[in-house]
């Protein structure tokens, strides 16, 4: 039982982790447009950094800060790099790909090191 309460605090983590990448998108979408459409991409912030938040503390409840915390970073860096290349243009060059696969494999090893 309460092995499936840590896997499922760790699914609730990467949740969190896409929230973030969520609300650095609206922060994008929000500084390229103007008006009323502005106004809801940061609101889409707003909420996304708010449930972001929510599922880093609910996670937090299980898995220790340390981990929790650089594992929700890296995933909501992860995710800003991709979203970044595919919908804001940004260079997709070979060191960027490269660092970003390093964060990867670095969030997979905390998981694999954390005894959890």
């Amino acid at each position: 039982m309460y092995q499936n309460i840590l896997n499922m605090n760790w699914v609730i983590l990467v949740i969190g982790g896409l929230f973030e990448v969520g609300f650095t998108f609206c922060l994008g979408k929000a500084k390229i447009t103007n008006g009323i459409e502005s106004y809801f991409w940061y609101g889409g912030f707003g909420l996304c950094l708010v449930l972001s938040m929510l599922f880093l503390v609910k996670a937090t409840q299980t898995i220790s800060i340390g981990t929790a915390y650089a594992v929700w970073t890296g995933v909501g860096a992860v995710g800003s790099v991709l979203i970044g290349i595919i919908f804001f243009k940004d260079p997709a060059t070979f060191w960027r790909l490269f660092f970003m696969c390093t964060l990867i494999i670095s969030i997979i090893g905390l998981k694999i090191v954390s005894g959890h």
